[in-house]
């Protein structure tokens, strides 16, 4: 816009002045005070129409037309060129109207404004644009301004892309760029975004639009301490923590092991953890000087000797990191040396080409060379002669090949493979020194062949190892058929067995997954069978023992109330022993009710069945033998015997045991060896009274309340047989 125009009130105030003078005058021709004309307008356009009365003409003024803008086309005032509102919003022209008669002139001010129009796109100033961020900077951080201009005034829109990129716009109207989610230099070094502008609302048809590229680049700051590699990276609570597994080495015993000290993993060395900084690292042994044995170089990290070691063991350090420019920045990782004694043999394999047939994935392979038996590796070690060669660190492998893994010295295909025959190579290596020794392998890929299987945790799980054997099984039995045992079992026939090694744990056989079939089901369900039916015949016998047990003792309660009737009073001369109430075993209700044996349910009956009744069998008192002893008495000789005696002047007495022999409360009878021969036995019989006194039964009035006490003196005084035997019911 010129600066030089004049302003829309001084326009005003001399358009004003101009109408005050014309009104004094005679109007010879009229015209507007004022028109408007929109920007680039075309060229000749009308802008103003001039009344002139008749005789008199139109035409500017000597400086009443600047710069020639306008022209008259008889009456009417055209537009001579194309006007911008942004060069000028306004111009006053004079016009002079003059009358030829009388030669009167009328002068008369015409302002005429420019509108404007939306002719022109907002522009930024540039084109990228390049900003910085310290990384995690909080939310809410101003990044920049990043403004439009347009030339036409009024409200700009901006709009940020892409939306989810961790930065906004302060407002919709604000090109101010902000901070939404921190931003960590490790995961992201630069951020580009895209601003666009436009100078009407977002829904307008008719609109500007400019871009413009904003590249924010992520600067680290020092907020994490050196890393020792490798390590293993893992986030916590947003921040990154590298975690070090530590360094291992080995020396040998009374030996300095020349220049750098080799470790696994090696070498060691540390990185700042702020990547983008690599600030340099020093290293020191933490707490010592590596016990005076060892020395850490500051710059690189190389660890050497001082001096042998003279003791077995293992030396723990630790080897402290940490950023020259700020020692608060620090790290610390282990270091583990283990002192061994010097090995002197390598271990050696037992052959030095193998061979072996396979048939499936998971199985075992086979050795061809011995029948039947599992195909395995062993190597020994000169150094462990105390173990017979046995080097529990030794360890196996097949080298370069993935399809085929070792398990405590047995070969396992992981990997289904055609028919054919591989040659490979077994390695056995020494895990305290890394020595090793290496033999030819030759495995056979065959099919149709059952081998020994155990678990491999390297494919996948063996699911139709139970349908093999159920058709092996259901097939023509074949001798040479290999079952599926554990490598430990092998055939005693054969003229080979595997050497075992003391360290070695057997292989575990392998239970086959997968789901179940048939004939699983099937002997599942016989198996299930087969246990109810012997539940079912304890069950039964169990019942049987009881109800015999339940008549066994009605019976004995029975002959208890039976002695108890031969206690009564009046009764205790010419006691006569009947056995009826055994002699019907098989009566339900527990024999006969004769011989003076008490009703069932009366009193005696009822205290017969407590358990505090017993029958007490004691010996003989000679203080009473003179006193209770009647002829009667001595008419009858009792004796103890499981025969019926039929001869007279004997009364037998039987016992539970000659009914139930499963009772073992009853009264004991000495054993008799000769009971076989009942001649002999009678003989023993007689000479063993004539010994002995006549024996007595006694019934005392007080032994009637609490029980039947029985005192039976056996043969000889001397006698070792003798027996107290008490009977609780």
């Amino acid at each position: 816009m010129d600066g030089t125009h004049f302003s829309l009130r001084t326009s005003s105030s001399f358009l004003l002045l101009l109408i005050f003078l014309h009104t004094s005058t005679a109007q010879i021709c009229s015209a507007p005070t004022s028109v408007n004309i929109a920007e680039n307008n075309e060229i000749g356009v009308v802008v103003a129409t001039i009344n002139l009365e008749l005789g008199v003409t139109v035409d500017f003024t000597a400086d009443g037309n600047p710069d020639n803008v306008f022209r008259f086309v008889g009456n009417m005032m055209e537009a001579a060129m194309v006007l911008d509102f942004e060069d000028k919003t306004v111009h006053v022209v004079t016009i002079i109207c003059t009358e030829t008669a009388t030669a009167s002139k009328l002068e008369l001010p015409i302002v005429v404004t420019v509108d404007n129009l939306n002719d022109n796109a907002p522009v930024f100033e540039q084109n990228p644009y390049h900003a910085t961020l310290n990384e995690l900077s909080p939310s809410g951080t101003t990044v920049g301004r990043f403004a439009a201009t347009d030339l036409d005034g009024g409200l700009l829109y901006y709009t940020l892309m892409p939306a989810s990129s961790g930065f906004a716009l302060k407002a919709q109207t604000n090109p101010d760029l902000l901070v939404v989610t921190p931003v960590d230099f490790d995961k992201v070094k630069s951020v580009q975004l895209t601003l666009t502008v436009q100078d009407s609302p977002l829904t307008a048809a008719n609109r500007f639009i400019t871009t413009t590229t904003i590249m924010v680049s992520i600067v680290d700051v020092d907020n994490r301490p050196p890393w020792f590699q490798p390590c293993s990276r893992y986030e916590v609570g947003g921040a990154v923590v590298c975690q070090s597994h530590g360094y291992t080495s080995r020396v040998v015993l009374n030996e300095q092991e020349a220049g750098v000290l080799p470790l696994d993993p090696g070498p060691l060395y540390a990185i700042d953890g702020d990547l983008g900084l690599d600030e340099e690292i020093t290293y020191s042994f933490l707490g010592g000087d590596g016990g005076g044995l060892f020395q850490i170089n500051p710059s690189t990290g190389n660890i050497s000797m001082l001096k042998p070691v003279d003791v077995l063991g293992t030396i723990s350090l630790t080897v402290l990191a940490a950023q020259s420019t700020n020692l608060f920045q620090s790290s610390s990782t282990s270091l583990s040396i283990r002192v061994q004694v010097k090995s002197l043999h390598p271990p050696q394999l037992q052959r030095t080409q193998y061979r072996g047939v396979v048939s499936a994935v998971g199985s075992m392979a086979m050795d061809p060379e011995n029948k039947d038996l599992p195909l395995r590796f062993l190597a020994t070690d000169q150094d462990y002669a105390a173990t017979g060669g046995m080097n529990p660190h030794i360890t196996y492998n097949v080298d370069g090949s993935s399809d085929f893994s070792i398990i405590d010295g047995y070969l396992f295909m992981t990997k289904d493979l055609p028919e054919g025959t591989l040659s490979l190579q077994v390695v056995a290596v020494d895990s305290t020194n890394e020595e090793s020794d290496t033999a030819q392998l030759s495995v056979e890929v065959t099919s149709g062949l059952t081998t020994t299987s155990l678990p491999d945790t390297t494919t996948d799980r063996l699911t139709t190892a139970l349908q093999e054997t159920t058709e092996e099984t259901t097939s023509t039995p074949n001798p040479t058929t290999i079952s599926s045992l554990s490598p430990s079992v092998s055939d005693p026939t054969s003229p080979e067995t595997l050497p075992t090694e003391s360290t070695a744990h057997p292989p575990t056989v392998i239970v086959p997954g997968g789901g179940f079939g048939a004939v699983d089901m099937a002997v599942l369900g016989a198996s299930l069978g087969v246990l109810l039916f012997v539940c079912l015949v304890v069950i039964v016998v169990l019942a049987v023992r009881v109800r015999r047990g339940k008549a066994a003792w009605r019976k004995i309660a029975e002959a208890s109330l039976f002695q108890s009737s031969l206690g009564q009073k009046g009764q205790k001369e010419g006691i006569q022993y009947t056995n009826e109430a055994f002699q019907k075993d098989e009566d339900e209700d527990g024999g006969s009710t004769g011989g003076g044996l008490a009703a069932r349910g009366s009193p005696q009956y009822e205290e017969v069945l407590k358990p505090s009744v017993a029958l007490n069998v004691l010996r003989d008192d000679s203080s009473e033998a003179g006193s209770d002893k009647t002829d009667n008495e001595k008419e009858v000789k009792p004796i103890l015997t499981k025969e019926r005696r039929l001869d007279e002047g004997y009364k037998s007495v039987w016992f539970k045991e000659d009914i139930d022999p499963d009772a073992k409360e009853e009264v004991v009878i000495i054993p008799d060896s000769r009971e076989d021969d009942s001649e002999e036995e009678e003989e023993e019989e007689q000479e063993e009274e004539e010994k002995m006194k006549t024996p007595r039964v006694m019934f005392n009035d007080a032994d009637l309340d609490s029980g039947l006490g029985v005192k039976m003196e056996d043969p000889g005084e001397d006698s070792e047989d003798d027996e107290e035997l008490t009977v609780d019911l």
